[in-house]
């Protein structure tokens, strides 16, 4: 063996075996259990990784490794969610082609990956801007729209004023665009929607049957929002439109004293005429349409608004005729746009009216009885008799709203209603680099699905991919792809130019895992039904609600069109706590304490890196970043190198002083791996090298074990160590150890023995000898200690302590 373990040499070595012997290829053997890893695959930016992609990727490696020695055929791939705004951007900056940007991102992460060693099958990498893989993300879409699931809508974005996109609302901060800090304004586009509405009742169903950590699962159920309630109609006096409300509370309809709608409300502009205030209408709107949905309805701002002074509502519960007024914090995009307002029972309501001094009305009872209102909120009461409300007095909540919604049906102004959050997902995207949305639109025939046999239909090569002042998509200005022929009349038809955005890709990319060089389909159903569902996806919980919300729909969707033959596409979900700056603080240029994983590869090697991100604590939560806990892990692996001078050859077995040692160290290695407790999995493995180290002497069989137990950790080193000491084949091909039950349970005890309470000595017995035979061998350990004293009593409390009473 070399004196010192040299990272350079090994961990070149053994990729490069890796990858000559395709150790890690998946087989098409149907017949064998199988085991299906996933993580999040990456946008491959021109930063390339950071410190934080290594802790999801290697958690699910030594997982997958595991399963490998323990006989399943697994599938642990990689591929890359390639699409997208940066690039774009940069494209535009520097004018190269995405396309070249993306090759360049993705062979520097493939390379940063390669060098820490994933056994990730390399022959399955998919990339979501291959046409080979974007035909099918295209061929998904026609699904959707012949199902009715995609339809265009005219609705309002966050438009920023520089890029000339559109954006998420997490992409709008304080009212400027998060990348560049120009202004953001609302504006009206056509939209390509997708109705994952209609699966909102399967997507909270599904959760009843898979194993998701319980924060995943609440934050789906929170972001459905289902909810029962009632829609309820407010006149406009002296008008025939009404006002329609959803609320979950009609049971508090006589404490409603005003009404809110958004400033987008098409009763707004339809009674302009009507509206005696209509410039301090068109500041505030213009006001609201600088701020994202977000930012609107953060509970914690300032609310305003103003009271469309011309019009008023009539309370259809008691006839009383209530103002109305417009505020941000209610959107058209959710619900109906228009609300009640009961500010004696809701915090933003109480506020609003406080703010502007309208009435309040108690109408449940608290436990305390009435309160002063005008004082402090009196807000949620879900229990309590109703009070101050005509016909529901001195019902409880609940009879109250069983019997108000069967007085809404009866008079036929409102009806029972289930709500949900989930609102339809904005789907087209103003820019370039994105999949081309295989529609076209003909005047005569209207929006006209490709045939199928046209895919992929391809993003062609532009000149310029500069947004344009319009709002268009850069595809827009490229005539000669534009203009086409419909394909149901034959006649002139335009392409649609906007194209997908980047959660499409990434919505259905584990399905092509598992078949992704199928030229007839996106995976043969023998694939499908082999693989899914996945069996473990790990990601980060900042994509535990958009992301798999998305995926689950689509996977639905196509489990209803019998494409997959699962209901659900990943079995069991978790996520990673983020790795942070030495200073505690998230990672970031601005900030200056990004580290690179190269440096650490470089300096310490990749089995330290592997090592210390799984070490640095509790995988499910954030940890900061530190050097000196890098050195220690690059010294656990250096005594486990070193381990080999001490080692017995001859011995292929366990020594008897260390076998339940052993045993113990196998089944805590092996049930921590499995429940993301790696931290204390390698822990184990220290204090084992420690007793190692104490005897000074290892046998033959104890370092296989080790380093076996290892090998999922840090691959390289142990696969080096395994050649050294003769092990026959390669490392990764060995069995994982078993541990026998009976065999971790210590059969010697440390007992203290004392002399009137004061410990003298201890002494290593059998946690089953008999009372007489340890009591004899304690006195024999005591020795001379006992000389010259009259002993008075004799006490053994088994498998604790040997008190000895004497004068």
């Amino acid at each position: 063996m070399a004196d010192m373990y040299n990272h350079h040499t090994v961990e070149k070595k053994w990729q490069k075996i890796w990858d000559d012997e395709k150790a890690f290829k998946t087989e098409n053997d149907y017949t064998k259990p199988k085991f299906y890893a996933l993580v999040e695959f990456p946008y491959p930016s021109g930063q390339g990784l950071h410190v934080g992609h290594p802790r999801p990727y290697t958690a699910l490696d030594i997982v997958a490794r595991k399963r490998r020695m323990q006989g399943y055929n697994v599938l642990y791939p990689m591929g890359w969610d390639a699409f997208g705004l940066p690039t774009e951007n940069y494209a535009i900056k520097n004018k190269v082609h995405p396309k070249e940007v993306t090759k360049k991102n993705v062979a520097r992460f493939k390379e940063q990956l390669h060098s820490l060693g994933y056994s990730f099958d390399w022959d399955r990498e998919i990339n979501t801007t291959d046409p080979d893989y974007y035909k099918w993300t295209q061929w998904i879409f026609l699904k959707l729209f012949n199902a009715g699931l995609a339809y265009k809508k005219e609705m309002p974005i966050n438009w920023c004023t520089s890029c000339k996109v559109g954006l998420a609302n997490e992409e709008v901060v304080n009212g400027v665009c998060e990348r560049c800090g120009s202004p953001v304004v609302r504006k009206v586009k056509s939209e390509w929607m997708l109705k994952i509405t209609n699966y909102a009742d399967k997507l909270l169903e599904g959760l009843n049957d898979v194993d998701y950590i319980e924060r995943v699962k609440t934050s789906q159920r929170n972001w459905i929002g289902r909810s029962e309630g009632a829609e309820v109609d407010f006149r406009i006096k002296d008008k025939e439109d009404k006002l329609r409300v959803y609320t979950t509370r009609p049971d508090t309809l006589f404490g409603a004293t005003y009404m809110v709608v958004s400033p987008e409300h098409p009763i707004i502009d339809k009674y302009k005429d009507k509206i005696k205030n209509w410039d301090a209408i068109v500041e505030y709107r213009e006001m609201a349409s600088r701020k994202s949905d977000f930012e609107r309805t953060e509970l914690a701002k300032d609310k305003t608004g103003v009271v469309l002074d011309g019009l008023t509502a009539i309370n259809p519960i008691n006839d009383t005729e209530i103002p109305i007024w417009i505020s941000d914090y209610v959107l058209m995009t959710y619900g109906t746009g228009a609300i009640m307002a009961v500010p004696a029972h809701d915090d933003r309501d109480w506020e609003f009216a406080k703010k502007f001094s309208l009435p309040m009305i108690q109408v449940v009872e608290g436990s305390e009885g009435p309160v002063d209102i005008d004082a402090a909120a009196f807000t949620d009461v879900a229990t309590g008799k109703m009070i101050n409300s005509g016909f529901l007095t001195g019902l409880t909540v609940e009879e109250a709203k069983e019997k108000v919604k069967d007085f809404l049906t009866e008079k036929k102004i409102g009806n029972r209603k289930v709500n949900y959050k989930l609102r339809d997902w904005v789907f087209s995207r103003q820019r370039y680099w994105g999949e081309p949305i295989p529609i076209v639109h003909c005047d005569k025939c209207g929006y006209v699905p490709l045939d199928e046999s046209e895919l992929p239909l391809l993003l062609p090569e532009v000149d310029s991919y500069m947004p344009t002042d319009n709002g268009e998509s850069p595809l827009a200005a490229m005539t000669d792809w534009v203009n086409t022929t419909c394909p149901c009349c034959g006649g002139p038809a335009k392409r649609e130019t906007d194209t997908m955005p980047q959660w499409a890709g990434s919505s259905w990319y584990f399905l092509r895992y598992t078949d992704p060089t199928n030229t007839e389909a996106l995976a043969s159903p023998e694939a499908l039904k082999y693989w899914l569902p996945v069996d473990w996806y790990n990601g980060g919980m900042e994509h535990t609600t958009l992301h798999l919300l998305y995926s689950r729909f689509w996977h639905k969707f196509l489990y209803d069109e019998g494409v997959v033959p699962t209901p659900e596409p990943y079995q069991k979900r978790t996520s990673h706590g983020m790795i942070l700056g030495e200073n505690g603080e998230k990672m970031s240029k601005s900030r200056g304490n990004v580290i690179n994983p190269d440096d650490i590869v470089k300096e310490y090697g990749a089995d330290t890196l592997r090592t210390y991100e799984m070490f640095i604590g509790a995988f499910d939560l954030s940890a900061s970043w530190s050097d000196d806990g890098v050195k220690g892990c690059r010294r656990f692996l250096d005594r486990v190198w070193k381990l080999q001078t001490m080692l017995d050859k001859d011995n292929d077995g366990y020594s008897k002083d260390l076998e339940t040692k052993m045993h113990q160290t196998i089944k805590k290695v092996s049930s921590d791996f499995e429940n993301l407790k790696y931290n204390t999995a390698i822990a184990a493995m220290m204090a084992l090298i420690n007793d190692f180290y104490k005897k000074n002497s290892i046998t033959l069989g104890e370092y296989k074990t080790l380093i076996t137990l290892l090998n999922p950790v840090a691959p390289h080193i142990t696969e080096e160590i395994w050649e050294i000491i003769g092990g026959e084949g390669r490392l990764y091909e060995q069995s994982w150890p078993e541990y026998e039950e009976a065999k971790t349970v210590e059969s010697t005890v440390e007992i203290a023995v004392q002399i009137n309470g004061k410990t003298k000595v201890t002494l290593s017995i059998g946690k089953d000898d008999a009372k007489d035979d340890v009591l004899a061998r304690a006195k024999e350990a005591l020795g001379d200690r006992l000389d010259g004293k009259n002993i008075i009593k004799e006490i053994y409390v088994p498998g604790r302590i040997v008190n000895i009473v004497a004068k």
